[in-house]
């Protein structure tokens, strides 16, 4: 092509610089562009002066050969990139069989480096579909053992590809002598653990690390104690790993629990994937009071270290004393948001009898602690608003003056703004539509309510204070303790707390929406002249002329075994409003019957509670 080239130039339709990256490009037959991406090379127009390029989305696509000239890069048939577009299904069958094979030509691709972002763009999905994370695992334990690449620790710096072999062990080695530093040499030592199988001197290799690392863990103890807690791990991974014993005059992790050291601290300068083992130690080390500081640690760890103290706590039969610490810091509003949100996000049953409407409150006072500080933080904020379950969840069990109360100080909370307070106040309301007044300050209309006798409305009300104050606690903490007993395919305690659980949640709501349609009254006074609410009506039944007395009272007054029935059932609807002297007709045990109505007078004054207000 290039005499083609030079008789565009000649004739004046092409530049001469052009020629060498057109020769270039013509010879690979593949390209990129930095907006198109991969292109193939289908035809090359030298009448027009111009290449005719398939990219993604643009087939056919005719470019200008000056300025593929100097946009395009020209990619070689053997590139990652050119395979796909040549034979993906071999490449496909070299996923398959052949790991190193795929990754060599990937990272040759890429002279000779890569990153595993560039590696994992590069072969999915194409030629790797959904189990890329199990491929490059067998795919990086392989790379270790063989001797041309070079993995780095940290997953942003790119892998190597060399064309001499080194062995495994002297690259581990390599690597674990030029570190720096005791995290280093740390990290160095971690992949030799991972690799030690695969060494033939297991012994020689495990007794040159773990002295560099016991030289250098004693000066660290007290000035870095979760580096040198790190380093004293591995060291005794590799003597595991190795099969050798441990050395009697090496410092043990407890020498670093020994010292006066906060916890939570400590824990906090660890990665997170080495907490449990941290905390197993310090559990071996000081077996007398490792509970009571794991406890004390709670309200000041970060929310992933909560869950890490709380299941250490939990393994260990101690999950009453969990309880009782995080009961005891929401009832004195002293949880921290971290303790908060860990109990949100978990909220299984085994903390059913803890979790309820001071939570949430706790949650309010925590996240305006957490402003008042300048703490940067708004995890619990965002998790609140991203749950839509949580506030009902947490409220359902209180009392319908509690609700007003905590739907008061929501309204008032500094900590949401106005759409996302809106957004908080709706969930309350379309569970609790008796909010909706509170909330907007606009009296609802009750379209229909219940006439009640002082007495009944304080018999509800006792009911009512039965099922939130003892009932549903106890059923709380009912589930709660079954939930410990573990499997719950057997587990029928629970199955029952759970059942029992609707049934109290579905009388209170019955309650609930009872107390609010209903209009205490004493029924003095009642009209006589006709039959009303608060009379005594006698009846005559025409057919057999045995003689009927009805008590008509309030919706919760019914008492058959003493003539009383309540005004809303059909025999009192079918009377009211009769004169003495008029027939009805209604139906009464099943049987039609005829009434003559015979006289009306007011039911005699009974004992009654005073109103109350509330």
């Amino acid at each position: 092509m290039r005499e083609e080239f030079e008789k565009l130039v000649t004739a004046g339709k092409l530049n001469k610089q052009f020629i060498e990256p057109l020769v270039k490009l013509a010879a690979c037959g593949f390209c990129s562009h930095r907006g198109w991406g991969f292109g193939r090379i289908t035809s090359i127009d030298t009448v027009f002066a111009r290449f005719n390029i398939d990219f993604p989305g643009k087939s056919g696509h005719a470019m200008d050969l000056a300025f593929a000239a100097q946009s395009l890069v020209p990619i070689p048939k053997d590139h990652i990139m050119a395979r796909k577009a040549l034979d993906l299904d071999g490449l496909r069958q070299m996923a398959a069989v052949k790991h190193l094979e795929l990754i060599k030509l990937v990272l040759r691709s890429f002279n000779n480096k890569a990153s595993l972002d560039q590696i994992q763009t590069a072969l999915v999905p194409d030629v790797i579909g959904d189990d890329w994370k199990k491929w490059w695992e067998a795919a990086r334990n392989e790379m270790k053992r063989d001797g041309h690449f070079v993995i780095p620790a940290k997953k942003s710096e790119p892998i190597l590809f060399q064309e001499q072999q080194t062995k495994l062990v002297d690259r581990l080695l390599a690597d674990f002598r030029g570190a720096k530093g005791l995290k280093a040499r740390h990290t160095a030592a971690t992949e030799i653990v991972k690799s030690i199988n695969d060494l033939e001197d297991k012994t020689g290799v495990a007794k040159e690390v773990v002295a560099a690392l016991n030289a250098e863990i004693g000066t660290h103890q007290r000035t870095q104690p979760s580096t040198a807690l790190e380093a004293i791990f591995v060291r005794d991974e590799l003597y595991a790993a190795a099969g050798l014993p441990p050395a009697a005059d090496e410092l043990p992790a407890q020498a670093i629990w020994s010292q006066d050291l906060r916890l939570s601290g400590l824990l906090e300068a660890l990665p997170a994937t080495k907490h449990r083992k941290a905390l197993l130690s310090f559990r071996e080390a000081n077996p007398d009071k490792w509970a009571t500081v794991v406890v004390g640690s709670l309200n000041s760890a970060p929310t992933k270290l909560v869950g890490e103290l709380a299941h250490l706590l939990i393994a260990e039969g101690q999950l009453n004393l969990l309880k009782d610490t995080v009961a005891r810091l929401i009832s004195q509003h002293q949880a921290s948001s971290d303790l908060l949100l860990w109990l949100a996000r978990e909220r299984t049953d085994s903390y059913a009898d803890i979790l309820g409407p001071e939570v949430f409150r706790a949650m309010l006072t925590a996240i305006e602690r957490d402003q008042f500080n300048e703490k940067k933080s708004n995890r619990l904020r965002d998790f609140i608003l991203s749950d839509k379950e949580l506030i009902v969840e947490l409220i359902e069990s209180a009392d319908l003056e509690v609700i007003k109360d905590l739907t008061r100080a929501l309204q008032l909370s500094p900590s949401f703004d106005d759409m996302d307070k809106r957004s908080l106040l709706a969930r309350i309301v379309k569970r609790y539509p008796a909010m909706q007044s509170l909330i907007t300050g606009e009296q609802q209309r009750q379209e229909t309510y219940y006439l009640v006798s002082w007495t009944s409305l304080e018999r509800r009300k006792d009911e009512y204070a039965e099922l939130v104050q003892k009932k549903i606690p106890a059923n709380s903490k009912e589930i709660a303790i079954a939930r410990s007993y573990g499997d719950l395919r057997e587990n029928h305690e629970y199955k029952a707390a759970k059942e029992m659980q609707k049934l109290l949640m579905r009388r209170k709501e019955e309650i609930e929406t009872g107390l609010l349609r209903a209009r205490g009254t004493d029924f003095a006074n009642p009209r006589t002249d006709i039959v009303s609410i608060g009379t005594k009506v006698s009846v005559t039944e025409l057919g057999s002329q045995q003689a009927e007395v009805f008590k008509i009272m309030g919706a919760w007054d019914s008492d058959p075994d003493h003539d009383i029935i309540s005004y809303l059932t059909p025999v009192a609807q079918s009377l009211i409003g009769k004169k003495a002297g008029e027939s009805v007709e209604f139906e009464l045990n099943g049987l039609q019957k005829k009434f003559r109505v015979d006289t009306i007078e007011a039911v005699p004054a009974a004992p009654a509670a005073a109103p109350v207000a509330s």
